[in-house]
């Protein structure tokens, strides 16, 4: 089930707090509850990817995006994540998200988060976001011109066009 009621906890915490740049990093704390626990009493790799919700709702809020969505009837999806796992959270376990933009292409923004325990980092994603309209994906150059923003993106980490390049060599649909 959707964690709703921390996802409005998470929205009304921050409904005041400062504006944030477009690539700048939002931060929030976390537990890990019960409910997210897998057979190992260990944070469910599931619901990481939701958890991480948790830290992109908020931050698209802060930086004018989700205002920006709203008022042009668009949405957002993600379009493909790379996640790493090297850290266990534990029940109960209190973790510090990051999340933030490090830029775009010509159809996606791309959106790195990590989990950190003290310092220790947990996990880490990658991931491919587009903004959709009912004529579907609205390139970024765009998105970024309606919200007043420059429109080059700074330079994405060698790692990230890696995962471009391999990603779009995969086949679709799958032969699975």
């Amino acid at each position: 089930m959707y964690p709703i009621f921390r996802f409005l906890k998470e929205i009304f915490k921050f409904r005041n707090a400062p504006r944030l740049g477009l690539l700048d990093t939002h931060v929030s704390h976390h537990r890990c509850w019960p409910w997210d626990l897998d057979p190992w009493v260990e944070l469910n790799n599931g619901r990481t990817l939701t958890l991480y919700d948790l830290g992109r709702i908020p931050m698209g809020v802060r930086t004018g995006l989700t205002g920006m969505l709203r008022a042009q009837g668009w949405g957002i999806t993600v379009a493909g994540n790379s996640t790493r796992y090297r850290r266990r959270i534990k029940a109960f376990a209190r973790f510090e998200m990051r999340s933030r933009c490090i830029g775009w292409d010509d159809r996606f923004f791309y959106i790195e988060q990590a989990m950190w325990l003290g310092r220790d980092c947990a996990n880490h994603i990658l991931i491919r976001s587009a903004i959709t309209s009912a004529q579907g994906i609205v390139p970024p150059a765009r998105v970024l011109q309606v919200m007043g923003q420059p429109q080059a993106s700074p330079e994405l980490p060698d790692w990230v066009q890696a995962w471009i390049a391999a990603d779009a060599q995969r086949s679709w649909p799958p032969s699975v």
